[in-house]
């Protein structure tokens, strides 16, 4: 993706348990709109506009005609129940809904006592060669230093580091004003998981293990903490894209904004980009609402599986760190396309 290096790699500083993908073939079951649970209820003129930020990036015939009728809907529910039909489809596994967001990190243009830890744009070698240096070599050696990458300077080593994780952020300057930053490469290492490795230390059980745990245990013990990050090889760079006003949601896959609570991250092998998707989510936060597939991640695997995009700053992601549920998604679909999928003894 664009906005991020995956949806569920901060799920995955704990432990990885994603289901495995399906084997099997997907299957298809067109549902009637009175079979979503809340449809009626919804906001479908939010998600109408939503599904309007890009559609208009839908180059196939039949999605291009309804973006076209989609700008003149007087009537966003009926526009929807029109033009599309409710397609469940199935793989074999669970449904899964996580969350992510958009962190939100203190900063400066230049480097001083407080701001001192650089977000770094890929040098040119990063693109051409295999595996570069790893996490430890970049932050102790010189490799960096005296070439202009530093695109900013934080204050918080352990935030720059999950800001990695996201791929995406903002950085609150002391003017008050913000740049953002989106992924802009990785230097070819394999991510391991910071939460697994405290597992395995012995330094907690699986069960309670948590982002903010990660990031109070760093910060309680800063030379172990340090080392512990050290761990993950992995390491992000970054593209400024301030392009993108601040009061706007980060670029998802389709390098477009994102909208919180109305943008999703799905599978693209299952769901169309640009889709709409209704979705029925239980859990802490239950949800029954129209979104848009307007995002990917490299964990996000299967004809059921979601990541909801929640929103920018701390409270977006300590909401985003708690969303684990089951439930159901349906995408809706051109009804010609709709169709096309059932075997033909049922169309």
């Amino acid at each position: 993706m664009i906005a991020r290096v995956g949806a569920a790699l901060v799920a995955g500083l704990v432990m990885s348990t994603d289901p495995a993908p399906a084997e099997t073939d997907p299957s298809y079951a067109i549902l009637d709109f009175d079979q979503l649970d809340g449809w009626v209820d919804d906001d479908h003129d939010a998600a109408l506009s939503v599904f309007l930020n890009t559609c208009s990036d839908m180059s196939d015939p039949d999605w291009v005609t309804l973006c076209a009728v989609a700008r003149d809907a007087q009537d966003p529910r009926q526009f929807f129940e029109l033009f599309f039909r409710p397609v469940l489809i199935s793989d074999g596994t669970d449904a899964l809904f996580t969350g992510y967001f958009e962190p939100e990190l203190d900063g400066a243009l230049r480097p001083s006592a407080r701001y001192r830890y650089p977000i770094y744009a890929a040098p040119p070698e990063v693109r051409t060669a295999g595996p570069w240096l790893s996490r430890r070599e970049i932050l102790t050696g010189a490799a960096m230093q005296g070439r202009g990458l530093e695109i900013a300077w934080v204050d918080d080593p352990v935030e720059l580091f999950f800001l990695q994780i996201q791929g995406s952020g903002r950085i609150r300057l002391p003017d008050g004003s913000y740049i953002r930053v989106g992924y802009g490469g990785a230097n070819g290492h394999p991510y391991r998981s910071i939460g697994q490795e405290m597992v395995r230390r012995g330094l907690y059980q699986a069960h309670q293990v948590s982002a903010q745990v990660i990031k109070n245990w760093v910060r309680r013990n800063p030379a172990e903490g340090e080392e512990l990050l050290y761990h993950n090889p992995s390491y992000v760079f970054f593209r400024e894209v301030s392009q993108v006003p601040a009061d706007r949601g980060p670029l998802g896959a389709m390098n477009r904004s994102i909208t919180a609570m109305r943008s999703i991250a799905v599978d693209p092998a299952f769901t169309r980009l640009g889709a709409p998707v209704w979705i029925e989510k239980d859990g802490r936060m239950p949800l029954r609402r129209l979104m848009i597939a307007q995002d990917t991640g490299s964990a996000i695997k299967g004809a059921q599986r979601a990541d909801v995009f929640v929103g920018t700053g701390d409270e977006a992601g300590q909401t985003a760190g708690r969303m684990k549920d089951p439930g159901r998604m349906v995408v809706l679909l051109p009804i010609q396309r709709a169709y096309a999928l059932l075997p033909e003894s049922e169309q």
